[in-house]
């Protein structure tokens, strides 16, 4: 059986904790923050977030290796 290949964009946007949950990190959170309200920046304040559960299966097919 060959060894199946990662997908790199996926392995850059999301990754694996301990117990197998999938990470992701929150959109808006990089740039353009004087044009922001303060809600909005307290809000993304805390990066990461879990992956929806219906995208759970695709992601995991492209990090075979998680």
């Amino acid at each position: 059986m060959p060894k199946l290949k990662t997908n790199k964009a996926a392995s850059k946007r999301y990754s694996y904790t301990a117990t197998e949950k999938l990470k992701r990190t929150k959109a808006n959170r990089r740039h353009r923050f004087v044009s922001k309200t303060n809600r909005q920046k307290k809000s993304g304040k805390i990066q990461d977030a879990y992956v929806d559960k219906t995208c759970e299966k695709a992601i995991k097919k492209m990090l075979p290796y998680g």
